[in-house]
């Protein structure tokens, strides 16, 4: 018993003796965590200099854009082709992807040689004999009679600029074919297929290896989004933003980028950690100065470092008593598959006797251990150079995400990491220590790049089948030219129809007259209240106008309207009014003065004067009893007599819009049209006296309140309404009416917005096929969230948050296409307005008699001022479709309260004339 125990402590001691032996010698290739963190900072660096257009030049890690824009997302299904070119062999495959609830992949394959006549002489001939071998494939199958996609695994550095092209930038490995360097290889393949007239194949997809890993782990779990292979070379992809890459038109999405970091460190960065035996294996290799990460890590170079470490440690006598065989000093001669089984745990000792003894060495007990430990430190080094690398992309990735914790998936690929025993263990322990605040899973790929190549192809037809029924949906809302104009033309001929006596009872533009017939002339002055009822919230305000300077002050005051009084009596609601009067008055030290006051009253009125407005009817939830059918006006002078405290002079009941082209027009007196792009549509102007049939007299102007939103109402803009207009119209609170400002305004927007995504989910094109229970509710897609989707400063991922609160749990290619849905919305509604608003223009050009008119629009409405591009795309087509027009557009301020002081302004001083003439 004594004896075992003896024996047993002194083979711990000699193992000991011999590892620290080991390090001592290797004390270079010990890499401690923080000079880890360090080489992770150092390739950071290095992705962000291969992703900038001005550095990406002399990067040594290239950053290559790979085209792949999305990952499979379990819904592909159908037959595909996949070609792996790269080898001795090469692999033509069926794969068969089925849906039906479960990802489910089969495959077919048949390998076939490549002779070295055929891949060292002619590039047609070579791609003329893969198009014969992929005709006899699909023969020997059965698949003649039909159309397949196919994905080609191109193991060639290529420079793609789309993904089914890709132009060979160098032939590596035994491939010399002549005349194929420079020039795209997918149209040599399809040039070489169109020989076979029964063959029909259309090349989707050219796929790196790395891609192709990271694509069949992303189909199995749809986390992976990060690729690495660790075998023979070593290299990884991930999906990265496409507003970080400068390579590639477009910001919208993400690309899989091929990093190519086998070559981190060419440029100098890694001098401090490189030993003199990664020197030496460097001077030796093919690639002298290339490559350097590579040389560290893969399987084509970790049993030559090991090879050149036990010759030097022998040489110094520190193994095999100094003795050393031929075989020590042949190149090549210890592979990755000797370090992997010297590394095993229960026979690895025996099976390093055995290797040793096969190199012709006497390897004592100690000998076995040290060179075990050898083999330790070189793989070691490895898993732990990799890991730092792929940390930086976790990094990066959780840092796209703006997440303070990343979940996702890595990819992996290899025989090193296949084979060897302790490999992915390592390298998964390091990765999570490194990154503590990433939760990583490492799944390994089964066939990566044939299987991946064949997944690349089918999540390109799923993207280019979805592509096409989305840009169905989206094509409803582009309006051409002809339509505009078609537009433009009809709404002119209703502003006819509205202001003749004849037409105008059936007229959906209803041309009201305002009874404002003149503009400002800046000699207005004095002190007038303005009144703003429109909503629960009412102003009262007081504005002071100064003469000369065109200035204006303001001093308002915002008071509430309960709900009971807003739906009580009639009486209650004005006797309210008034009482906020006295307060504010009293407030303002004004309780005896008897001032002027214009009244803005957004609510649908007729008009018979400027100080009379019969109210047609109630909206946005006001229903005060005994309202409807009286005069306003009438209304607030009993409320006055009834409070018998002050007396006021109520000039003038005024609609928004028209305090919109007031309040402009005494900036700039060139405007002559008002317009109102908000939660409502509206539009304004000043019109001839003499085509005003409704009123008496031909002397002079008039604004006429349009109220365009009706354009539409008789079925003369069925043509260009979608389904999504008729749905959005049909659940309203007013069916049939109102066409034009359910198709152009704020408070419908969304709601068309909201229609269409239900659509798209339903066909499974959108969120997975799964509608929300808050996108079924009406309303909740607020036209706010329009102009914050379409922002050009949003990133997708402040898009998908938005999206988030509506319950949408989207995904990267489910944000783009929401944008593009909001865009097609609130490009035609901006359309729709610059055809009304050319149709007016264009009118008072013809009436004045003018070749060319030179005009101002005051506008006002959250959309217009809010949304990043209406303006723009409303201005365009004003000047496209009117242009004989020089149209100014003015930003109004306060067109309620400062527009209703100023039309009582003028109404004062146009009475005030009427008086001395």
């Amino acid at each position: 018993m004594f004896a075992v125990h003896l024996m047993a402590f002194y083979f711990t001691k000699l193992k000991e003796d011999q590892i620290k032996k080991v390090d001592r010698f290797l004390y270079h290739m010990r890499l401690s965590d923080e000079t880890l963190l360090d080489i992770m900072a150092r390739f950071q660096a290095e992705m962000q200099k291969g992703l900038g257009k001005d550095t990406n030049p002399t990067a040594s890690v290239k950053m290559l854009p790979t085209f792949v824009r999305a990952i499979p997302d379990g819904s592909e299904n159908g037959e595909f082709l996949s070609l792996d070119l790269g080898g001795s062999k090469f692999r033509v495959l069926k794969v068969q992807v089925s849906e039906e609830g479960k990802r489910n992949v089969q495959m077919e394959s048949q390998f076939y040689p490549t002779p070295n006549e055929i891949i060292r002489g002619n590039g047609t001939e070579l791609f003329e004999y893969v198009a014969d071998c992929l005709a006899d494939f699909m023969k020997t199958k059965e698949l003649m009679q039909k159309k397949l996609p196919l994905g080609l695994t191109f193991s060639f550095p290529c420079k793609q600029t789309k993904l089914e092209e890709g132009v060979l930038l160098s032939w590596t490995k035994k491939f010399k074919a002549r005349g194929v360097q420079g020039t795209d290889v997918v149209s040599s393949l399809t040039n070489a297929m169109r020989k076979h007239k029964d063959l029909d194949v259309d090349i989707l997809a050219l796929v790196n290896d790395t891609v192709g890993t990271m694509m069949t782990c992303a189909y199995d779990d749809p986390y992976c989004e990060v690729g690495v292979i660790i075998g023979t070379g070593t290299n990884a992809c991930y999906m990265e933003d496409m507003s970080n890459i400068e390579l590639v038109e477009g910001d919208e999405g993400r690309m899989c980028i091929n990093t190519e970091w086998g070559a981190f460190g060419d440029d100098g960065a890694l001098e401090d950690i490189r030993t003199e035996f990664d020197q030496e294996l460097d001077l030796g290799s093919l690639n002298p100065g290339k490559q350097l990460f590579e040389k560290m890590i893969s399987g084509l170079y970790l049993g030559e470092l090991v090879r050149l470490i036990l010759l030097k440690m022998a040489k110094a006598g520190l193994l095999f008593g100094g003795e050393k065989s031929s075989a020590l000093h042949i190149k090549g001669k210890i592979e990755t598959r000797h370090v992997a089984a010297m590394e095993k745990y229960k026979e690895g000792l025996a099976n390093t006797r055995e290797i040793l003894t096969d190199l012709g060495l006497e390897p004592s007990e100690a000998d076995c251990i040290a060179v075990q430990h050898v083999c330790t430190i070189v793989s070691f080094r490895s898993a732990n150079l990799c890991a730092a690398a792929l940390a930086a992309i976790l990094t990066r990735l959780r840092e796209n995400k703006k997440l303070v914790r990343l979940r996702t998936t890595v990819g992996m690929d290899g025989t090193l990491y296949k084979i060897h025993p302790q490999y992915p263990k390592r390298l998964h322990k390091v990765v999570r220590k490194l990154v503590p605040n990433c939760d990583v899973r490492f799944l390994l790929s089964e066939s990566g790049s044939t299987k991946g190549a064949a997944m690349v192809t089918a999540v390109a037809s799923r993207v280019q089948a979805q592509r096409k029924q989305i840009d169905k949906v989206l094509a409803l809302f582009q309006l051409t030219r002809e339509q505009l104009v078609g537009i433009r033309d009809k709404m002119r001929v209703e502003f006819e129809y509205g202001l003749k006596r004849d037409t105008h009872p059936l007229a959906t533009v209803k041309m009201l007259p305002t009874y404002v017939c003149g503009m400002p002339d800046g000699t207005e002055k004095g002190k007038f209240l303005a009144l703003d009822l429109g909503g629960t919230n009412f102003r009262v305000l007081l504005v002071k106008i100064r003469s000369g300077r065109r200035s204006v002050r303001m001093y308002n005051k915002i008071f509430t309207i309960p709900l009971e009084i807003m739906q009580g009596t009639g009486e209650e609601l004005f006797d309210h009014i008034v009482q906020c009067i006295a307060d504010f008055l009293d407030y303002m030290g004004l309780k005896g003065a008897q001032l002027p006051l214009g009244f803005t009253f957004s609510f649908p009125c007729r008009q018979a004067s400027i100080d009379k407005g019969t109210l047609i009817e109630w909206t946005k939830g006001f229903k005060a009893t005994d309202c409807e059918g009286e005069d306003v006006v009438d209304m607030l002078r009993e409320a006055i007599k009834r409070r018998n405290e002050f007396d006021l002079d109520i000039v003038a009941v005024v609609n928004d819009t028209v305090g919109t082209m007031m309040t402009c027009g005494y900036e700039d007196r060139n405007c002559e049209v008002g317009l109102i792009a908000g939660t409502g549509s509206n539009m304004c102007y000043m019109e001839e006296m003499r085509n005003i049939e409704l009123v008496e007299g031909d002397e002079g102007k008039m604004c006429i309140n349009t109220e365009w939103g009706g354009f539409g109402d008789n079925g003369c803009l069925d043509d260009i309404r979608t389904q999504y207009d008729k749905e959005v119209d049909e659940g309203s609170l007013n069916p049939g009416k109102q066409r034009y400002e359910k198709m152009t305004s704020g408070m419908y927007l969304g709601e068309i917005v909201r229609q269409i995504l239900i659509d798209l989910t339903k066909q499974g094109l959108l969120f997975r096929g799964q509608i929300s229970e808050r996108l079924r509710t009406r309303g909740i897609f607020e036209t706010k969230f329009l102009s914050q989707i379409e922002s050009d400063r949003l990133a997708l991922l402040q898009v998908r948050k938005i999206l988030q609160q509506l319950g949408l749990d989207s995904t990267c290619e489910d944000s783009i296409v929401v944008k593009e849905v909001c865009g097609a919305v609130s490009r035609r509604a901006a359309e729709l307005y610059g055809a009304g608003l050319a149709a007016i223009v264009e009118k008072r050009r013809e009436d004045q008699g003018f070749e060319h008119l030179k005009i101002t629009v005051g506008v006002d409405g959250t959309l217009y001022k809010l949304h990043p591009h209406f303006s723009r795309i409303l201005q365009e087509t004003v000047k496209e479709l009117a242009p004989r027009c020089d149209v100014t557009f003015m930003l109004s301020e306060d067109g309620s309260g400062k527009g209703a002081a100023l039309i009582t302004a003028v109404a004062k001083r146009l009475q005030q004339a009427r008086r001395e003439n």
